[in-house]
């Protein structure tokens, strides 16, 4: 019967030993650090919502008030210089052409909004 070698299973636990005792005294070694005592507190003001539809055949309606491109940007730019600046969903007709969509996220892009959302459900059934 062969006994099986031991040998380096033994050395590679002295190793392992040797490292731990190495390091652990390095590890308990505590360093004093002052930290800042800060709370985290929420903030009161929420941002306003910009509700921006957008038709099959391309009309752009911001909070319910068509719009063209020119207003748009108008629009964008007035309350981008908001603080918090709003938040601007943007709502597409499933029939919309991308172009119409690409291009009113460019302009909004243009004016320096920088929280823009899709929404993927249903309009109100009132609208």
């Amino acid at each position: 019967m062969v006994e099986p070698n031991v040998i380096p299973l033994v050395d590679i636990m002295l190793v392992l030993l040797i490292i731990m005792i190495i390091t652990v005294p390095v590890m308990t070694q505590a360093v004093k650090i002052d930290l800042p005592k800060e709370v985290n507190r929420p903030t009161d003001t929420k941002p306003e919502n910009i509700n921006l539809s957008i038709d099959f055949d391309g009309s752009i309606y911001w909070n319910e008030n068509s719009v063209d491109k020119s207003q748009l940007l108008n629009y964008v730019l007035a309350e981008a210089v908001k603080d918090p600046q709003p938040e601007v969903h943007i709502r597409a007709d499933k029939r919309a052409r991308y172009e119409a969509v690409a291009d009113t996220l460019a302009v909004l892009q243009r004016g320096g909004m920088r929280k823009v959302g899709f929404i993927a459900e249903p309009p109100p059934a009132g609208g």
